[in-house]
């Protein structure tokens, strides 16, 4: 009686085995060069363009400050001046700047630590080079501070991550179960409710980072790792064992660098501040810092991208069980006695599921 077929049967050969274990080496090598290129890319050296920061006055000495300071750094800044301290705190409220500079004898810098940390850094550092310039100490004022439980600010990033990963390892495994795509489709909803709600956890009870509004918050958590999921899931129909990549690409690469966690679009190059304006992470990340930090400001746009991307999924759905539908259609009926040739076929397409799933979970 022969042995059925084993692990190393699609391989054959030592040099079939050799290639076979090449062949996958190609996706975790196209990882590493894609996750130097976009986080390198995105990172590596920050600096400040068109950073919009105001100062305080209506007189000569204001303009002359504001004009000089803009000429100094070359594009780093945006300047301008503002009336008075109200119209200054209220652009920091709405995010339509930076930083506020009122000079004086007792020089004060407004700034929204909430808004970005590294971007208030960055400001704080400019004006405090300019109150050294007028023998002067600077008073810092954050009219929006973040929560205790976050206090570099970065931690609804963090956030973002832990829920991306559930979300798009969750892909891997509910493709390789091999149901009809009605049910891996309840699978994915099923497991975004799972993953939104550890975020949740996360961000309230567990490490505070966010004294208010997690209700609001968890709800963001389930429309963006829904929309990762679906994505995914329909992705898997087409790209079958590259779809962690293809995953990776869109929920990684592309999303953490653009998200606006660690650095806001204006410390970055213009590529990664392109895609912040409609990518899912920064919809993420921008609306829940809207929602707890600046009551809502432009919040409703941010539910928008999150929302087009959760209708991005389902589309995806749709083109999936087109393309499955085609396939069953398309298929010849199977032959009785042809049971185990099947057999082999069906163990190396497991093979194939298993190492995706590993792939996506060690990642």
């Amino acid at each position: 009686m022969s042995a059925g077929p084993g692990p190393s049967a699609a391989a054959g050969s030592p040099a079939g085995a050799l290639r076979h274990v090449l062949s996958h080496l190609v996706t975790p090598l196209l990882m590493c060069i894609g996750m130097g290129l976009a986080y390198l890319g995105a990172f590596h050296a920050p600096e400040p363009h068109d950073l919009r920061v105001d100062v305080v006055g209506s007189g000569p000495s204001a303009q002359v400050l504001a004009q000089t300071l803009q000429d100094e750094v070359d594009g780093a800044l945006s300047v301008r001046t503002v009336a008075d301290r109200a119209t200054a705190a209220e652009h920091l409220r709405t995010q339509d700047s930076y930083g506020a500079y009122i000079p004086g004898k007792a020089p004060e810098l407004l700034v929204a630590s909430a808004s970005s940390d590294t971007s208030a850094t960055v400001v704080e550092k400019v004006f405090t080079q300019v109150a050294a310039g007028q023998d002067a100490p600077l008073k810092v004022t954050d009219t929006a501070p973040t929560a205790d439980g976050d206090p570099t600010g970065q931690g609804i990033f963090f956030l973002l991550v832990a829920v991306s990963i559930g979300s798009y390892a969750s892909v891997a495994v509910i493709g390789g179960a091999g149901a009809v795509l009605r049910l891996r489709a309840a699978l994915a909803l099923g497991a975004s409710l799972v993953v939104s709600a550890i975020g949740a956890v996360f961000a309230g009870p567990l490490f505070g980072l966010v004294d208010h509004g997690l209700a609001g918050l968890w709800a963001m958590a389930w429309l963006y790792s829904a929309g990762i999921l679906l994505i995914g899931v329909g992705l898997h129909t087409f790209l079958k064992r590259w779809t962690t990549l293809g995953v990776m690409v869109l929920f990684v690469m592309l999303n953490f660098t653009s998200s606006g966690g660690i650095f806001r679009p204006e410390l970055q190059p213009g590529f990664f501040g392109a895609l912040h304006s409609f990518w899912n992470g920064a919809g993420f990340v921008e609306g829940v810092r809207s929602h707890v930090y600046f009551g809502g400001h432009a919040l409703g746009g941010n539910l928008l991208v999150l929302a087009l991307w959760f209708a991005a999924g389902l589309a995806m759905l749709g083109l999936a069980d087109l393309a499955e539908r085609k396939r069953r259609s398309a298929a010849p009926l199977p032959a009785a006695p042809a049971a185990r040739p099947a057999a082999g076929h069906e163990a190396e397409e497991s093979a194939e599921e298993e190492e995706e799933m590993e792939e996506a979970v060690g990642v």
